[in-house]
């Protein structure tokens, strides 16, 4: 954050100065709501939650080194009064990033929202000093948190904005307005919520919308082979980039194939073409560097240099493909962050994938060891029947369906599919995959652990690799 006193940090979120004895004092830290990310010179936002008050721990931030506190009420020491702390947060962090002049990238989506900003982080940080989003922290506290990270060495900031209703992400792109937006795709992550594809388009078209027109430097990078993204054209008065596997696409991938679940392609920018081999599993991971490249180009990144640092680009956040290889043999693949109809398909497709040819020529089994994909609403049936079908189709060796209700239509719609029997089980929880997970596995066999965060599946994944077997190495 760019260093500001108290007192104008109190006039940018129309703030009361509280047990304040300097304001003159500057803020020359980040800004955090977890008191125990607390640095020295940072700025602690307060949050009445429910469970926990943050106002509890005013006191022990400023003790640890916090300059004051935004708060909703006196705590004891130094603070800044405000009505509303989300609000201050979203005023202080359009504030910092007007001042600086950084170029904002923001990208949304249906899927892939944060693996593509993870890779787009990757390429930009090559090219100059960037900030962004950590982890999925994409909604209206994490993304003025992100912001306000900025400072003024900083030359990019990517932000990952996310949506659960119309005219949720127009009002984040106040906060930050961004002179470049991404649209990945139009799925249905949180249809229940929205209550209809059509829907999603128009809150996630919301994005271009918002952007300058093309005479100042606005660039709407769309998704040429999702017809709901690419009609998105037509919403916007920026310059329109398009990237996909289209022929008309100004970013493209050309020549893909598949090498133990890894995607390789030819890379087609308007400045030139080059070769790139992820390190990331999954084919659908080209469609999220194409995107990141359309950026990158846009930013003034040349095609050799995107490449090679989509070539040794890797995941930066928790549970997303994480793919590691036991002592034994067996492959665990955590993608269990979490889970919507779109990202199981990408994630069983991978695990297709990557049975490959074993060292003996045979194809590794795999397991797909799944659980709920939530806030699906009426769809919620029809989507995990057929997901539970779909994991047939791919020939998957084994499905673990893990949970209640919805589990039993992920096995319900595997066994519908076709004469499986033994091959696709329902257990009632984590701990019963776990053990059957134990008792059956062998070397060499693959597994994936996936579905909706509320669910956690994780530790199905961290069990396997806590035994005795151990986790040797990322692959």
């Amino acid at each position: 954050m760019i260093p500001l006193t108290l007192a104008e940090i109190a006039t940018v979120v129309s703030g009361r100065p509280h047990d304040i004895p300097d304001a003159q004092v500057k803020v020359t830290g980040p800004v955090v709501y977890d008191s125990r990310e607390v640095v020295p010179g940072g700025l602690f936002a307060a949050y009445a939650g429910q469970r926990v008050d943050g106002h509890d721990f005013a006191r022990q931030a400023v003790a640890d080194g916090a300059v004051a506190v935004l708060a909703t009420r006196p705590v004891g020491v130094p603070a800044i009064v405000v009505d509303d702390v989300t609000a201050a947060l979203g005023a202080l962090a359009r504030h910092v990033v007007t001042a600086l002049g950084t170029a904002v990238v923001a990208l949304t989506g249906s899927s892939g929202k944060t693996s593509t900003k993870d890779l787009l982080a990757q390429l930009l940080e090559a090219d100059a000093p960037t900030v962004w989003t950590p982890g999925s922290l994409n909604n209206e506290i994490g993304l003025p948190v992100t912001a306000l990270r900025a400072d003024a060495t900083t030359r990019h900031l990517v932000l990952e904005m996310g949506a659960r209703g119309i005219g949720h992400i127009r009002y984040l792109t106040g906060l930050t307005p961004p002179r470049i937006g991404l649209v990945l795709n139009v799925g249905t992550a949180h249809l229940g919520e929205f209550g209809g594809v059509e829907q999603i388009a128009q809150a996630k078209g919301e994005l271009v919308e918002c952007l300058p027109p093309a005479g100042d430097g606005g660039v709407a990078v769309l998704n040429a082979d999702d017809p709901r993204v690419r009609a998105m054209a037509a919403r916007t008065r920026a310059r329109v980039v398009l990237f996909g596997e289209s022929a008309d696409a100004d970013v493209r991938a050309e020549d893909v194939s598949l090498a133990d679940g890894r995607p390789s392609f030819t890379l087609h920018t308007p400045s030139g073409c080059s070769d790139v081999t992820l390190r990331l599993y999954g084919e659908h991971h080209v469609s999220n560097a194409l995107a990141a490249a359309a950026v990158a180009h846009e930013l003034g990144m040349p095609a050799d240099a995107i490449a090679q640092a989509l070539n040794h680009a890797r995941s930066l956040s928790k549970w997303r493909m994480d793919v590691t290889e036991r002592a034994d043999g067996v492959t665990v693949v955590n993608d269990a962050y979490n889970a919507n109809p779109d990202s199981m398909r990408a994630a069983l497709r991978a695990l297709a994938a990557m049975a490959g040819g074993g060292a003996d020529g045979v194809p590794r089994r795999t397991w797909a060891v799944l659980g709920e994909m939530a806030e699906l609403g009426e769809a919620a049936l029809a989507e995990h029947d057929a997901v539970g079908r779909l994991a047939v189709r791919l020939n998957v060796s084994r499905l673990v369906a893990v949970g209640g209700r919805e589990a039993a239509w992920l096995d319900m719609g595997a066994k519908n599919e076709g004469s499986w029997g033994e091959e696709s089980v329902h257990v009632s929880d984590a701990r019963a995959a776990i053990d059957l997970l134990r008792s059956e596995l062998r070397p060499g066999d693959v597994v994936l652990v996936k579905a909706s965060r509320s669910v956690g599946l994780e530790q199905v994944a961290q069990e396997l690799l806590a035994g005795p077997e151990g986790g040797v190495a990322g692959r």
